[in-house]
């Protein structure tokens, strides 16, 4: 039986693909609990299982190149441009009301 060795980005990658649901999960988590460069390093990786950065760049009409420099991590993407790349992964941005623990 042959063994297919996969490295944890790669089955990461695969697991987004897959299961959109839990991308978006996984973005969630990250805007809860990271700041902006954790973001565009998670949106980084999220590129890869939606076709890579070209193909989500096309998809969201935008030019690789200032993609690739949106997603860096001195990005500072227009909100126009986080929905755009969004879209073309299959989702959306949304507010949510910060839960409070009121003493």
């Amino acid at each position: 039986m042959a063994r297919t060795d996969r490295t944890h980005e790669e089955a990461t990658v695969e697991m987004f693909r897959q299961d959109p649901e839990h991308a978006a999960e996984y973005l969630n988590s990250v805007l809860m609990d990271g700041d902006e460069a954790d973001l565009m390093i998670a949106l980084r990786s999220l590129s890869k299982a939606f076709g890579g950065v070209a193909e989500v760049a096309r998809q969201a009409d935008v030019n690789a190149h200032t993609l690739y420099r949106t997603l860096s991590e001195k990005g500072n993407p227009e909100l126009k441009t986080l929905s755009a790349i969004l879209r073309a992964m299959g989702m959306r941005l949304a507010i949510q009301p910060i839960e409070h623990t009121h003493a």
